[in-house]
């Protein structure tokens, strides 16, 4: 399958809309990789307390005549065994940028990966026989051996299959992809269908 080459001109006549003037749009970028990559963290990281630990309370020895400092339980955290003070607790590291925020976002990187000619488009994308070596060899003829997200408005069964063990290429829906996975990857290569549905969410 032939690919071409996407320019800002040819996105313009595909109706991808693009604003002037993105200067002011890197602090969105940020905004919006940070709280995608905030987001993807579980927060489940936890370590008990000194009133956690199964420790008895037991005073280790007696208040005075030792010559140590004194000393109330084993549960302390410089014991081992101990509880662990100022650790690790659940908590949620999730965060939320509206819409505008991430549509703005969304729309800058991919004029930029565009004007920048890391863009291709082809038809449509399908390996009907669902081999490896089927979906490598048209993926070098489009865009070679670098890093590459393929973004299409559906894929079949097959050609999910052809490309699971391809870690250099990454599948993806066109109402799916985010602003990270467009700066994550060397080349990207968008089928007709996938064109549509990035327009309409290109619109600021």
């Amino acid at each position: 399958m032939s690919a071409n080459v996407l320019t800002i001109e040819a996105a313009k006549k595909a109706k991808l809309t693009f604003r002037e003037g993105e200067e002011t749009a890197m602090q969105a970028i940020h905004d919006v990789i940070t709280a995608l990559r905030a987001n993807r963290r579980s927060g489940t990281a936890n370590t008990k307390t000194r009133g956690e630990v199964a420790e008895s309370g037991r005073k280790p020895f007696r208040q005075k005549g030792t010559g140590n400092a004194r000393q109330g339980g084993n549960a302390s955290p410089i014991k081992r065994g101990g509880g662990v003070a100022f650790g690790p607790r659940p908590r949620d590291y999730s965060k939320q940028v509206n819409r505008k925020t991430r549509r703005l976002a969304f729309t800058v990187v991919l004029k930029d990966r565009i004007a920048s000619g890391d863009v291709f488009t082809v038809d449509g994308f399908e390996i009907a026989d669902g081999k490896t070596k089927s979906f490598v060899a048209e993926m070098d003829s489009i865009a070679g051996t670098e890093k590459v997200l393929l973004i299409a408005d559906s894929f079949t069964d097959k050609t999910y299959l052809a490309a699971r063990n391809v870690a250099t290429v990454q599948l993806i829906t066109a109402d799916e992809v985010n602003s990270e996975q467009l700066l994550a990857y060397d080349k990207l290569v968008i089928t007709s269908g996938a064109m549509e549905i990035l327009a309409s969410r290109t619109v600021v």
